[in-house]
């Protein structure tokens, strides 16, 4: 990183206003939660290139998604502990999938679905918001807004495991597996969905943890 990019983004930080995306992206990182998000994106770029060399291209795929989840935050800008959380929820679905814990450890499943829906919910809320969507910011408009994108993705979540089926038996499909993950992904989108007023308050460029 060039010595401008860096006072940009310290200037960006001190002064509270939001940066554009590839700046917010460039903002290095101050404390130690920043420095954490950033070594667990380390972690996923390796882990990437470990699950493409030793599963083969449908767990990659899995990866891929993975790393593109993590580096989303840095892009966004969202507060630091958001940034860690959506971290290590990310790895630890991914590496799931790929160590097939989801069929050894069957109950694994419910708290990925809860927390990691619940993330991403508020991550696409985010991100309208930095793109110029013009929402109700209230906090009752934004639970209703959230719960819909989480229940959104869930389904989305639900299409997808259905089309890593048609490729590899071993992605487990079923109608009650898939409603019973919906819901809970829902659940968990209504319950980030209190957290996303302050997470489109607060960022990385006002030194939010």
């Amino acid at each position: 990183m060039t010595r401008s990019e860096t006072t940009t983004g310290t200037r960006a930080r001190s002064a509270g206003r939001r940066p554009a995306l590839v700046e917010t992206f460039l903002v290095p990182p101050a404390t130690p939660l920043e420095w954490a998000a950033d070594a667990i994106r380390l972690i996923g770029a390796v882990s990437l290139i470990v699950g493409v060399v030793g599963w083969g291209a449908l767990q990659g795929a899995v990866l891929a998604l993975m790393f593109l989840g993590l580096v989303v935050p840095r892009f966004l800008g969202v507060r630091a502990s958001i940034d860690v959380a959506v971290g290590i929820i990310l790895l630890v679905a991914a590496w799931s999938s790929v160590l097939d814990l989801y069929r050894s450890v069957a109950w694994i499943d419910i708290p990925i679905h809860l927390a990691l829906n619940g993330l991403l919910a508020l991550l696409v809320v985010v991100a309208a918001d930095r793109a110029g969507v013009v929402f109700d910011h209230r906090p009752a408009p934004l639970v209703a807004l959230t719960l819909a994108v989480g229940l959104a993705l869930a389904a989305l979540w639900e299409m997808g495991e259905w089309g890593g089926h048609q490729f590899d038996e071993a992605v487990l499909v079923g109608y009650d597996d898939s409603i019973l993950d919906m819901a809970v992904g829902g659940l968990g989108a209504a319950l980030v969905a209190f957290l996303v007023p302050a997470a489109l308050r607060e960022g990385r460029w006002q030194g939010g943890r």
